[in-house]
Formats: C-alpha cells, sequence, structure tokens
C-alpha cells in the first residue's frame, strides 16, 4: 500500500448537545484533511442529546466528496459503541433490542449506517470536555447552532 502516507486519513470531530433534555440542541463538527479544515454546524429547535450526537456524525459524511479513511472522534459512547457494536445486532434484530424493543433514534442509525458504508471509519471516543482541541471545537460549533437557532437561552 506505500502511498498511504498520514494526508490519506481524514480526522473528523463530532458533537452535538442540548439546552434540556429534549429542548433546543445544536451540532458541530470539524473536518481536518492535512492543512485544510472546514467547520459545519446547526441546529433543531426541540430534540435530543443523542439525536444532536448522530445527526453531527451524518452531517460530516455527508460532507465527503468521495470514499475515504477517517478517523471519527466522538465524546458520545452512544455514537461511538452504537455504530461499532450495537448496530449489528440491531439489524439482525429488524432494529429491535435485545429485549425487542424499538431501537431509538433507528433512522438516524440507518442514515448513519448506509453513509458509513462508503469509508474506511475508525470511530475513537474522546472524554468530552477534557481539552481535546478538535472535541472543544466541535463542542463550541454544537453550541453556535443552538445559539443561532435564536431565542434558546444560554445555560
Amino acid at each position: 500500500m506505500g502511498n498511504e502516507d498520514k494526508n490519506d486519513i481524514i480526522d473528523i470531530w463530532a458533537d452535538g448537545g442540548c439546552r434540556g433534555n429534549p429542548g433546543p440542541g445544536g451540532w458541530g463538527v470539524l473536518l481536518r484533511a492535512g492543512a485544510h479544515e472546514k467547520e459545519l454546524w446547526g441546529g433543531e429547535p426541540a430534540t435530543t442529546n443523542n439525536r444532536m450526537e448522530l445527526t453531527a456524525v451524518i452531517r460530516a459524511l455527508e460532507a465527503l466528496k468521495r470514499p475515504v479513511r477517517a478517523r471519527v472522534h466522538t465524546d458520545s459512547q452512544y455514537v461511538q459503541k452504537g455504530i461499532s457494536e450495537w448496530i449489528h445486532g440491531w439489524k439482525k434484530n429488524g432494529w429491535k433490542t435485545s429485549d425487542k424493543k424499538p431501537v431509538k433514534n433507528a433512522d438516524l442509525w440507518q442514515e448513519l449506517d448506509q453513509l458509513a458504508a462508503r469509508h474506511r471509519l475508525e470511530w475513537l471516543w474522546v472524554r468530552g470536555h477534557a481539552g481535546d482541541p478538535g472535541n472543544e471545537r466541535a463542542d463550541a460549533l454544537a453550541n453556535r447552532g443552538i445559539d443561532e437557532l435564536g431565542g434558546a437561552p444560554r445555560g
């Protein structure tokens, strides 16, 4: 494979959050390929933390123009474990959990599953609010997504 150097790997930091859960939510993404960076963010007036975490990763993968190798950094164990471990069982069980309940956020999980299949992805969990610069920027973008909804009080 010799010609794959570090610049061939894209780093993605994705974060989502809510003020109130459910409540107004935002998502933020930092994409980095070599020296190039791209920021994405958005918000929804009534959503949940987990939906915003999933939406962040979906929007990041949608932004990729071609199949890539990427490291996805998320501070959400729900996203990291869901895509790496739980999703295989959900698909086998017709999108039911092990105790036969419908999988929450199945619409987003299915979308993420389809997008992820196009790429070679490594899913990395990072501790939130622990000084990881990419995660801190994604978190700030998610907050910007909420702020730009208008009228959502901070805190």
